[in-house]
C-alpha cells in the first residue's frame, strides 16, 4: 500500500482530527482486516492478520474505556450506552484472548475470528448510531478529546511493538 500523495510522504493519513474521526477510522481499518482474513486461506496470513486485528482492537478498547467513555459518560448523564459498550468490550477480550498466539487450526479458529468479527460490526454500528451521534450534540471538546486519544493511542501502539 503505497501513498501517492505529495503533501505527506511520509505518513499514509493525516491524523483524525476529533475523537470521533480518530474512532471511525479505527473502525474502518479493523473492517478492512476482517475483509482480509475472509479472503485469506494461508495459515501464516491468517495468523498475522488476526494478530493485527487483536492488537488494533485491543489499543482502541482502552483509549475508550480510559479517555472516550468516561467523558462521554459524564456529559450524558449516560446509564445505558457506555456500561452497555463496557460489557461489549469485556467480550471482545475474551475472544482475543482465545486467538492471541494461537496457530490457526482450521474451523474453530476460523469461528472465533468470524464471531469476533460480527460481533465488533454489531459493536461498531451501536457506537456509530446511538452514541457517536448524542456524543456530537454534547458539550465535549472533541478535537481536544481526540488529541489525548490519539497522543494515548500513539504510546499504547509504540509499548506494544
Amino acid at each position: 500500500m503505497t501513498d501517492t500523495k505529495t503533501a505527506a510522504p511520509d505518513k499514509a493519513k493525516p491524523a483524525p482530527k476529533d475523537a470521533i474521526a480518530l474512532l471511525k477510522a479505527d473502525h474502518s481499518a479493523v473492517s478492512d482486516l476482517f475483509a482480509e482474513y475472509e479472503k485469506t486461506r494461508s495459515n501464516p496470513k491468517k495468523k498475522a492478520l488476526v494478530a493485527e486485528i487483536c492488537m488494533a482492537l485491543s489499543v482502541h478498547a482502552q483509549i475508550e474505556e480510559e479517555i472516550f467513555y468516561p467523558a462521554v459518560k459524564t456529559a450524558l448523564k449516560d446509564k445505558l450506552l457506555v456500561p452497555e459498550a463496557t460489557v461489549e468490550h469485556t467480550t471482545v477480550k475474551d475472544l482475543i484472548a482465545q486467538l492471541v498466539g494461537v496457530e490457526p487450526d482450521g474451523e474453530m479458529y476460523d469461528a472465533k475470528v468470524k464471531v469476533l468479527s460480527e460481533y465488533v460490526k454489531h459493536h461498531v454500528k451501536e457506537e456509530q448510531t446511538e452514541m457517536f451521534p448524542k456524543a456530537k450534540t454534547s458539550s465535549l471538546d472533541m478535537v481536544e478529546l481526540g488529541a489525548r486519544m490519539a497522543a494515548r493511542k500513539t504510546e499504547l501502539m509504540a509499548q506494544a511493538a
